[in-house]
């Protein structure tokens, strides 16, 4: 055996156990949910979290945002965020680049994400062209080709500036061309739904490399070229606070998507707008609060900056993944997205 086959079957033997992602509808969580209120620490915590967010969900006054920071989507929860999306219970998604681009638009071209060896070296990996977040594998050549179908939907679109919104629009109505190898990822379900996607720091993902490759070709070349328009992304955010009126957040992590989205109150002030803060909050993290950074910063704290009532608000101090599927599958179960419209923001704006 020559060195090439030994390093191509080590690869494969690696990247043999894919990720499977949970499905809230598979599973009632309503009575672990029930039993959580009754007890204490972070489990009366997520109970009351699941309570608040069904109760942005049959307000019909109210449209509810989901934010995404970290690996919980490649971890095993990427199709509990696509049936928030599929089922209603939120109107908008705010994101990091990587949960939409490298995790869930990677998986809809067909490629997966492994359950990771422990006993890996992570020099060998490098050899190997695998990458891994903690105890998860991603195929590097896989993600290379991810992004150059990037590149590929640069190269088609009009240059000129976009917001990672309507960027992430062009990507999902690509994806719905025939394009997608599997079907219903987030991307897709969120054009065909009316649902925007906003990613603040869109570049800071594999999105970024096809982006500066579509740009250096088309220098070269002495022609336009596409660019990613962060203040669009903050004035089309805030253009749906404004319509919206009361708001919901259920929050995965912090980091730029939480602030971003918290954010939009104080901007429409700035605007002249008067807007309600954010009428019910959740959010989950592991971060603490005693740096004083903005992605562990509680969310009674955002109330003093006039980002979030708290009338209505928990955290959650604990590892998303643990807790995300059980609030899921709650909600789906109570069934009170069945009642509420749809609000399809994408119609706020001309394609």
């Amino acid at each position: 055996m020559n060195a090439e086959t030994k390093l191509t079957n080590q690869k494969a033997e690696l990247l043999a156990d894919t990720i499977e992602h949970v499905d809230i509808a598979s599973f009632d969580a309503r009575p672990i949910i029930d039993s959580m209120r009754k007890m204490s620490f972070s489990s009366r915590d997520t109970a009351r979290a699941a309570d608040i967010f069904n109760m942005a969900i049959t307000d019909k006054d109210c449209s509810p945002w989901l934010i995404l920071a970290g690996s919980t989507s490649a971890g095993g929860c990427m199709h509990v965020y696509r049936d928030m999306v599929k089922y209603g219970m939120v109107d908008v998604v705010v994101a990091t680049g990587a949960s939409i681009v490298d995790m869930d638009f990677f998986e809809a071209l067909g490629f997966k994400h492994y359950q990771a060896k422990s006993d890996v070296d992570d020099r060998d990996l490098r050899a190997l062209y695998i990458d891994r977040i903690y105890d998860t594998y991603i195929d590097e050549e896989e993600l290379q080709a991810c992004d150059h179908a990037i590149k590929d939907i640069c190269d088609s679109l009009e240059p000129r500036p976009y917001s990672s919104r309507e960027f992430i629009w062009e990507m999902g109505k690509w994806l719905a061309a025939g394009n997608a190898k599997k079907p219903g990822s987030l991307v897709q379900t969120a054009f065909e739904e009316g649902a925007p996607i906003f990613c603040p720091a869109f570049v800071d993902s594999s999105a970024g490399f096809g982006l500066v490759k579509h740009q250096v070709e088309r220098m070269k070349a002495g022609k336009p070229y596409l660019t990613i328009d962060a203040v669009a992304d903050f004035r089309e955010l805030t253009d749906i606070k404004i319509a919206a009126g009361a708001t919901g957040l259920f929050m995965v992590g912090g980091g730029v998507p939480k602030n971003f989205a918290q954010d939009t109150v104080v901007c429409a002030e700035i605007l002249g707008e008067e807007v309600e803060m954010h009428k019910y909050a959740v959010q989950i993290t592991v971060a603490d609060v005693r740096d004083g950074a903005c992605s562990s910063s509680t969310l009674k704290e955002a109330c003093s900056w006039g980002k979030v009532d708290v009338t209505f608000e928990q955290m959650v101090f604990a590892e998303a993944s643990t807790v995300v599927p059980l609030i899921g599958s709650d909600a789906y179960w109570r069934g009170a997205w069945k009642q509420r419209e749809k609000r399809r923001w994408n119609k706020l704006f001309k394609r």
